[in-house]
């Protein structure tokens, strides 16, 4: 009777460890956005995620897709679970993906932000933004991803929505393309502008010195904040919890400082999905701009969208209100 007992105790434990083990995610896949090429990527993130697969007791496998729109419907189809993403990339995440901000990375220099930037060639007759509004139709311009904050969202709204051009259609000719193919581009004289950031110009300066010096900037946006970190809503609650902790602990000995500083960066905080509504407040703010332009649009459909324009804007004008 005793060990018939201590039988149906042990098989019960045995079925709940089981039944815990099946609840938590013992594999993840970390999604890394396109911003230069795959090799660059793995060479700068491998150390990192392979000290997080070392204390986290979890599997990390990197994932790298040819552009952001990859990383994006990898997570939305869970064969991506954690990110490292931009603004703009990670607001598609959140809205179409099951995503959500969990912690944004530190500059090495301990800023929370960067700045988007024009870029042209040293030897570029081009000198300020002034000069690219006055002769776009005669240049080649070098724009980013489609999903891409610095490269798209942010210097179409600040650098060509003043001056009303559509950098896909005013321009001479536009090619899309990776910071790193644009920075290259710039240096091979291929475009006579490109968009980027000042956190890939660091990059590209500790990747390619003698290049980077063939580049000069002309302008730069406000702050933008800093990338962030996204995951599945869905991921469990172990494995976040594992995920998070190891992240804002990391880089407190002189190891995991270089291992950061490799990648221009100096830590990680927590944040959240509230770091996105400056983004959204320029994709509605063009959003806006393209409808009162559109001639096929009839006066009421007209109306109404811009009235559901404007709601959103005072939605998102409250929250930036409440969190001051």
């Amino acid at each position: 009777m005793i060990r018939r007992n201590a039988l149906a105790v042990f098989a019960a434990t045995s079925a709940l460890w089981f039944t815990g083990a099946q609840a938590q995610t013992r594999e993840v896949n970390f999604g890394l956005i396109a911003t230069e090429s795959s090799a660059n990527l793995r060479s700068a993130w491998q150390p990192l995620l392979d000290d997080m697969q070392k204390q986290t007791g979890l599997k990390i496998n990197a994932f790298f897709a040819t552009d952001y729109a990859g990383v994006i419907e990898a997570m939305r189809f869970n064969k991506v679970q954690v990110a490292w993403m931009g603004n703009k990339s990670a607001m598609e995440a959140v809205d179409r993906s099951g995503g959500e901000i969990f912690a944004k990375i530190v500059a090495k220099d301990g800023t929370e932000g960067y700045y988007g930037v024009m870029i042209v060639n040293k030897d570029s007759p081009i000198r300020t933004l002034d000069d690219v509004w006055r002769n776009h139709a005669n240049l080649t311009l070098g724009f980013g991803d489609p999903n891409s904050t610095s490269g798209t969202a942010v210097p179409s709204f600040y650098a060509f929505g003043p001056a009303k051009l559509d950098p896909l259609k005013d321009f001479k000719r536009t090619l899309r393309a990776s910071h790193e193919t644009n920075l290259l581009a710039v240096v091979n004289k291929q475009v006579d502008v490109a968009t980027n950031n000042t956190e890939n110009l660091q990059r590209f300066e500790q990747t390619h010195p003698e290049q980077a010096r063939q580049v000069r900037e002309i302008w730069r946006s406000p702050l933008i904040a800093s990338d962030p970190l996204v995951w599945r809503k869905d991921l469990d609650d172990g494995s976040k919890k594992q995920i998070r902790d190891f992240l804002l602990g990391y880089g407190r000995d002189a190891r995991e400082k270089g291992i950061l500083a490799n990648i221009e960066y100096s830590g990680f905080r927590a944040s959240s999905n509230a770091q996105l509504v400056p983004i959204r407040q320029i994709e509605l703010a063009r959003a806006r701009a393209a409808a009162e332009a559109d001639a096929t649009l009839g006066a009421a459909d007209k109306a109404k969208k811009l009235a559901d324009i404007d709601a959103k804007l005072a939605e998102l004008g409250k929250q930036v209100a409440s969190a001051r």
